[in-house]
């Protein structure tokens, strides 16, 4: 992506960091600006990205944060041994809404989906970590709106029976 893109793209990162921190725990030390400068730094080191289409990028952001949170939530839990508490999934974007939620058991029931269906954990990255919507989705995957709401739709309720049953 070139640097105008970057700057471009900057602002909305920033605005989708803040929040995705916001439905964090009151405690956490990760702030949205950092959150955004790190995704940042990991995805100037990717080379395949120099040059990439707002869609690339995109999608290499979301795994980038994605990867980020979890790092930030396996050092936290390396602390604190006994405190990771796992939470369920509930609906759609109320996930983390109404209770923390472990990200660590996400991000292991998220490996689990990309062997089950890659389409759909590459939906779930981009709706969930960068807060796309499932219009701007279809258009970044090249699918339909229709295909990405039933992927959507259907990765929740994979999910959901994937955390519930780690609790």
């Amino acid at each position: 992506m070139s640097a105008q893109a970057v700057t471009d793209a900057y602002p909305e990162l920033r605005a989708l960091a803040k929040r995705m921190m916001g439905r964090e725990r009151g405690d956490h030390t990760l702030q949205p600006t950092a959150l955004v400068h790190e995704a940042f730094l990991r995805l100037d080191r990717q080379r395949n990205l120099h040059g990439a289409d707002r869609a690339t990028f995109l999608a290499a952001a979301a795994r980038a944060i994605r990867h980020i949170l979890i790092d930030h939530a396996r050092a936290k839990r390396a602390r604190k041994r006994d405190a990771g508490r796992r939470t369920a999934l509930d609906d759609a974007l109320a996930w983390y809404q109404r209770q923390p939620l472990d990200l660590i058991a996400l991000n292991d029931a998220l490996k689990r989906l990309e062997t089950v269906d890659s389409q759909w954990a590459k939906i779930v990255e981009m709706r969930f970590f960068i807060g796309l919507s499932e219009e701007t989705i279809a258009e970044t995957m090249g699918l339909s709106t229709r295909t990405v709401e039933r992927g959507w739709r259907a990765a929740r309720v994979w999910l959901y029976s994937q955390l519930k049953g780690a609790e």
